[in-house]
């Protein structure tokens, strides 16, 4: 296994997918897992210690661990199949060693909350592990992972529907989303 630290939460204006970025480290490895919206906020919110009036869902759950007398040891990205991550949180439960399968975001946002340490196992790295090469940006390294999208015309039907949405989405500030 190997230490990540959180580079980043990225918003991939190809699909306005986000993505969070891991760094091993001592190293110039990346990992980039594609995430859900509201995990990305959940793990954003708790980076930049953004105060909420009531406890989220993670939030929940880290107290639910603290109130059982459990604590989170880890969590670590164990698996990759058919291009989906897996992880594993690990609890110490009384001296016991407790593993609960997880959603990577998940476990990530639950470990930025409890500051536990966020391992990768070394073939989950060999496998989508990002290393910059000689010259490389980290922006350039990061843009070998996107999915190739396939492109189509777009119906102009379905673009007058979505007319609606034009004008709130070019006044969306995309730039804070992109900060730790």
């Amino acid at each position: 296994m190997r230490e990540l630290s959180i580079e980043s939460i990225r918003l991939s204006l190809m699909n306005y997918q986000r993505v969070v970025i891991l760094r091993e480290k001592d190293s110039d490895r990346y990992l980039p897992i594609w995430i859900g919206p509201a995990e990305a906020d959940a793990i954003a919110v708790r980076l930049q210690d953004v105060s909420v009036a009531r406890p989220l869902t993670h939030d929940l759950l880290r107290n639910m661990i603290e109130q059982l007398g459990a604590r989170v040891a880890y969590i670590v990205v164990n698996d990759l199949e058919n291009d989906t991550f897996y992880a594993r949180i690990v609890l110490d439960v009384n001296g016991r060693t407790l593993e609960v399968d997880s959603r990577p975001s998940d476990a990530i946002a639950l470990a930025v909350r409890v500051d536990a340490p966020i391992f990768a196992e070394e073939s989950v790295l060999d496998r989508a592990g990002v290393i910059l090469e000689e010259g490389e940006t980290e922006e350039s390294a990061k843009s070998r992972t996107a999915p190739v999208e396939e492109t189509r015309p777009v119906d102009p039907e379905e673009l007058e529907k979505l007319g609606v949405f034009k004008e709130f989405i070019e006044g969306l500030d995309l730039d804070d989303f992109d900060k730790r």
